[in-house]
């Protein structure tokens, strides 16, 4: 208000001037006398006063009609004239439309801006990879909730040196910062399970509203790493256990060409050594082919209904004669009403092959392989379990996780003599994967081991068994 009565008290005076002047002027050259000079003064004076308390009246109410148009207005006072309760001029009349076409077109803007604020906050917090936003100081301020995995719950802004500390992710950082559009890196974060990451820096360009310049994107590689780190060992191992046995044979087969031509004894032990590296060479790439087999197929669930007794009944059947030649008994311990299972009845077989081929190769001697099985608890009454119990050496706990591994084996000479691939474990595994069921291993050194397998019951819900 005391702004608009300088404003007000300016404009009067501007307008009275040059009245005064004349005034001053006809008195000087003696057209006026000092009375009349003095009223014609005092009239001009009193005029520009009106004039200027109608100008700041007319000033007030505009401003204060135009006040009444701000963003905490209801919008449905948009469209009532500002001069129903406000003074306005005849000029700030005329102009009123225009104020409030302004005013809607502001409204529409400022709610565009809005919504896409809205929906730039919900991308953001959509994606499902960790998002960073950083600052021209390298200081974090804003991200996603699933960056608070890596940078955890502290206060924005805060340098991202705080929340990850790796000299590699910060170079990248102050590169992008520096101008370079774009920079990607591979990064280890170290923890109980160290993990890969590969974060990916983007220049935002002109700073937003945050001060953010710059976006991080992480994205756990863990995985594939592990993935790539696998199929190179898979290669190196796989051609490891077919060179072994090709060797083999291709020495005894020079041999026999050679200086063994005509011994009889020797061609004799030599060609039974040929059937055993050849078999086990036949062994490995059937569990190759195998394991591929099942790996491809392994993202569709079976849905055929299986009876477990018969299928156990039949792979003990046929290992019974190798068992009783190192004086072992299978014991087949199932319940009557043991549940039917969802399956595919063949790799079933094969699953109970495997372990029980497995009990009767590490088994002690004269001992018994005993087979049982039930249901899950009152709480998981969908789930069928099957345990092979050996009473063998037993394995020790460190190694129990690594036992599904590819080629992985406790004892490398004993398993080879045995005619074992170190494949056994992985085809079940992945069987069970194939199932959506789970192998719980138990073992102890001296005594023995117990490898359960848990299915769903034929009927039960389709989700993957938890451990």
């Amino acid at each position: 208000m005391e702004r608009d009565f300088g404003r007000s008290t300016g404009f009067a005076l501007a307008l009275s001037t040059p009245g005064g002047i004349a005034v001053a002027a006809l008195f000087a050259l003696g057209y006026l006398d000092g009375m009349a000079a003095i009223v014609a003064v005092t009239a001009m004076l009193a005029l520009s006063a009106l004039m200027a308390i109608a100008s700041m009246l007319a000033l007030a109410g505009a401003r204060a009609a135009i006040d009444g148009l701000g963003p905490d207005a209801a919008p449905g006072e948009a469209a009532a004239p500002g001069y129903r309760s406000h003074r306005l001029s005849l000029a700030a009349r005329a102009m009123w439309p225009a104020v409030l076409r302004l005013r809607r077109s502001w409204r529409e803007h400022a709610a565009q801006a809005k919504a896409q604020l809205a929906t730039a906050e919900a991308v953001i917090a959509a994606v499902p990879d960790p998002l960073i936003m950083i600052d021209r100081q390298r200081r974090i301020v804003r991200s996603n909730a699933a960056a608070a995995e890596f940078i955890g719950p502290g206060p924005q802004p805060r340098d991202l040196a705080a929340a990850l500390r790796n000299p590699v992710l910060l170079a990248a950082a102050d590169a992008v910062l520096r101008g370079e559009p774009v920079r990607s890196v591979e990064f280890a974060l170290s923890g109980p399970i160290e993990r890969v990451l590969r974060a990916h820096f983007a220049w935002i360009g002109e700073p937003a509203l945050d001060g953010a310049a710059a976006i991080l994107t992480l994205h756990d590689v863990t995985a594939l790493k592990r993935s790539e780190q696998m199929r190179a060992d898979f290669i190196a191992n796989a051609g490891h256990e077919l060179k072994t046995p090709l060797a083999a044979l291709i020495g005894f087969i020079e041999t026999l060409l050679g200086p063994a031509r005509d011994d009889i004894a020797a061609r004799e032990r030599f060609l039974g050594i040929m059937r055993e590296q050849a078999q086990r060479m036949a062994r490995l790439v059937d569990d190759l082919l195998s394991l591929s087999r099942i790996e491809l197929n392994e993202h569709v669930a079976p849905t055929d209904r299986v009876a477990l007794a018969p299928v156990i009944d039949e792979v003990a059947r046929g290992l019974e004669l190798r068992a009783a030649e190192r004086g072992i008994r299978i014991v087949r311990a199932l319940p009557a009403d043991l549940p039917e299972v969802q399956g595919d009845r063949d790799e079933l077989a094969q699953i109970f092959q495997n372990l029980l081929d497995n009990a009767v190769k590490y088994g002690r001697p004269h001992s018994a392989i005993e087979v049982s099985g039930g249901t899950g608890s009152e709480m998981a009454t969908h789930l069928v379990r099957v345990a092979v119990a050996d009473q063998g050496e037993g394995i020790p706990s460190e190694q129990l996780p690594r036992l599904t591994e590819r080629f992985y084996r406790v004892d490398t000479a004993r398993s080879r003599e045995l005619g074992g691939t170190g494949l056994g474990l992985a085809i079940v595994k992945h069987i069970l994967n194939r199932h959506r069921g789970r192998l719980d291993i138990r073992s102890t050194v001296g005594q023995g081991s117990t490898f359960t397998v848990w299915l769903r019951a034929a009927g039960a819900p389709g989700a993957v068994i938890e451990p």
